[in-house]
């Protein structure tokens, strides 16, 4: 029976009661030409050497932990994960995540082997150009992944994202999905601090449909991991209100069936397995040894590995057809399990029609009808108001037609103003609500909002724009997989103030600018900040760091100057006297009101002025050249940046016969508005600079 140790992890050992026998506990053939455990270990062993020969043949890769971790991976795929290879985006699948995806030839043989848009010939290109078995698994790229990881600690994250995405959504939708998600994880991805903060919020959140398999090898890439590890796993996890047990041999296909069939009766928390576990296991040299993590295995070494495993020495890439027939049958069983939900569904559809009708829009990728009716106008004051509360304002206006639409900050919801009202809180004992608190976690936040959208969700996530760098790899990620996720970042600039330069974002936007497939949007007034949502509520593919202020800005009289709808397109003229420009002054965000200032002070001295609004240059960039070259004309070289950040990357907008008005320094603790003064952020400035730039 399992047993528990005082204070310490459930402990599975063999004898156990409630658990069947090896052959009987199996699905499919128990005796025609080989005995069932005979057969198991067939497959087991074509995992183990389709990744061996795999690496060998790329010359490059991670052979140990895929051999170490076969037989977990069997027992989980063979016996108890949902899916079907037939159709990869069943909605009610369970989810696998291999967190350390380095073993990335782990999930490429065991997709293979069961069915998937993976053949033997992708698995022979593994690591080649153009193939679908890159080095680590890639989302979009090949069926059956499903989130992009590699960077440790982010499946984790992810997964916890997919598993908080089930709770709501069988809360919605009154118990039509309940899915599972495990995740294995290994050594490295629960040092890497993101995992513990999702950890933490996992065990908060009570997700009992969350499962991960830790595979306790004891080595990493500098040798044992006594060297910098020495944590009480277990006992962490316990104090994280976690259900943990502990396999101590990861080749006992017994022991690991009891350890999973335990944690599928928890109800009430999320569960860690822990498994001991030999990297390389087999190998006659390299068994145990940090040189079987992250490189080939060597020729010699894999004849003498697969004669261990009673395997033909010469044999490569060898999948046997009892293999084949047996592991194959999973696009049987995925084909019936999605065939008994289906008509669950068509159950659902009879008796909620309306949330049925929801249900379908939600997985079309498309909006409600009349879902920005609300999305209000401002009207022009120049008192103005902050951007983050216009930013809510507009929130709330579309939030109220796209349920799915949900999300909240990292412990900074009343500061960045992004509560849905009349929504309760998603907790243990709520799990319909949409506002999320998930405290002071924002890399864990950023992680879980990824598995959140790859779930079908439209999450957003909030904090301070300096709090941006404690999520970036996430935020990388969103963009490498193409996953339109909402990051809203307020306090943007050093017109925080008070709280000086360890608060005050400097290099944090440009740094945006520079991810790849991003897209930053820094609006300049209300009206800006309610087009540009509606901008980020169609994007299907890019993620977006909606940038706000957290002092008022004007709110521009959109009669004297040009409609905020130019706003979508990136950059637009905002202003402009007529004539060829003898200066355009180009602004973002609260710097845009100083740049209309100083338009109207130089306009009344009798100078063509042109201004600039440049919310996003990303957005610009997608715009056509004749269009890019019809608000920033090639001809006029006198040109003026104003932004409250790093000068850095504006040569790219004013050339070098232009100037740039920013901060090549940190900020200082002082009132905002004597720090605007200071570090020359002034219609004065600004028009100083414009003149010397014509001079030029």
């Amino acid at each position: 029976m399992p047993t528990q140790d005082a204070g310490g992890p459930t402990k599975i050992s063999s004898p156990a009661a409630m658990v069947e026998s090896n052959t009987a506990a199996k699905r499919g053939p128990t005796g025609e030409d080989k005995p069932a455990e005979q057969l198991e270990m067939l497959c087991v062993n074509t995992i183990r050497t389709l990744s061996m020969d795999a690496v060998q043949k790329a010359n490059s890769g991670h052979p140990g932990t895929p051999m170490a971790l076969a037989p977990v991976a069997y027992v989980l795929w063979d016996r108890f994960l949902r899916h079907n290879p037939r159709d990869p985006k069943w909605p009610n699948r369970d989810r696998f995540v291999l967190s350390n995806g380095h073993a990335s030839m782990l999930l490429y043989s065991l997709l293979h082997l069961t069915g998937y848009d993976l053949t033997l010939d992708d698995i022979k290109q593994f690591r080649q150009w153009g193939s679908k078995t890159p080095g680590h698994p890639e989302y979009g790229l090949t069926a059956g992944v499903e989130t992009t990881t590699g960077p440790l600690g982010q499946g984790c994250a992810n997964s916890v994202g997919m598993a908080i995405s089930e709770r709501w959504l069988a809360a919605r939708f009154k118990n039509l999905v309940d899915y599972r998600v495990y995740a294995i994880c290994g050594d490295g991805d629960l040092m890497e601090g993101i995992s513990q903060e999702a950890a933490s919020l996992a065990g908060h959140l009570r997700l009992s449909n969350l499962v991960w398999v830790y595979d306790n090898n004891r080595i990493t890439i500098e040798g044992g991991t006594d060297l910098a590890f020495s944590d009480d796993v277990a006992t962490r996890f316990m104090s994280y209100h976690w259900n943990v047990l502990h396999v101590n041999d990861a080749n006992d296909l017994g022991l690991l069936d009891a350890a999973i069939r335990t944690v599928q009766k928890e109800t009430e928390r999320p569960s860690l397995i822990i498994v001991d576990s030999h990297i390389a296991w087999g190998a006659p040299t390299k068994h145990d040894t940090a040189g079987a993590h992250g490189e080939p295995l060597g020729d010699d070494e894999i004849r003498l590995t697969k004669k261990f495993y009673g395997w033909p020495e010469d044999a490569k890439f060898l999948v046997p057809d009892e293999v084949k027939q047996y592991m194959g049958k999973a696009m049987e069983r995925g084909a019936q399990q999605e065939k008994e939900w289906n008509a669950k569904l068509e159950a659902f559809r009879k008796a909620e029609p309306a949330l049925a009708a929801e249900w379908d829009l939600m997985h079309s990728g498309k909006l409600p009808q009349g879902w920005d009716a609300d999305i209000p106008v401002f009207p022009a004051d120049a008192k103005g108001l902050a951007l983050r509360e216009a930013s809510s304002k507009v929130l709330n206006a579309i939030a109220q037609h796209v349920p799915w639409l949900l999300g909240g900050a990292a412990d900074l919801a009343p500061s960045t103003k992004t509560l849905i009202a009349g929504e309760a809180g998603f907790e243990h004992d709520n799990y319909s609500g949409r506002n999320f608190h998930f405290g002071i976690r924002e890399h864990a936040m950023g992680g879980a909002l990824n598995g959140m959208c790859l779930s079908g969700l439209r999450p957003y996530g909030a904090t301070f724009l300096i709090f941006s760098d404690y999520m970036r790899p996430a935020i990388r990620l969103t963009a490498l997989m193409d996953q339109p996720v909402i990051y809203i970042y307020t306090h943007d600039s050093i017109a925080l103030g008070e709280d000086g330069p360890t608060h005050q974002p400097i290099e944090q936007l440009m740094t945006l600018r520079a991810v790849p497939r991003l897209i930053e949007m820094r609006p300049g007034d209300a009206n800006e900040t309610a087009e540009l949502w509606r901008s980020i509520m169609e994007l299907k593919h890019e993620p977006v760091a909606l940038i706000l202020t957290r002092q008022n800005v004007p709110t521009l009289d959109r009669t004297k100057y040009a409609a905020a709808s130019g706003a979508r397109k990136g950059a637009y003229v905002l202003a402009d006297s007529g004539g060829e420009p003898q200066v355009i002054l180009i602004g973002t965000g609260s710097e845009v009101s100083l740049c209309v200032e100083a338009y109207e002070q130089l306009t009344k001295e009798g100078l063509r002025v042109r201004v600039v609004s440049m919310p996003s240059w990303k957005l610009f960039e997608k715009q056509s050249k004749e269009y890019r070259d019809t608000v920033l004309p090639p001809n006029v070289k006198a040109r003026v940046s104003v932004e409250a950040g790093t000068t850095f990357g504006w040569s790219e907008y004013v050339g070098s016969e232009g100037s740039i008005i920013g901060r090549s320094d940190f900020g200082a603790s002082a009132p905002y508005k004597d720090l605007y003064k200071h570090f020359g952020f002034t219609m004065e400035h600004v028009v100083t600079e414009a003149k010397k730039v014509m001079k030029k």
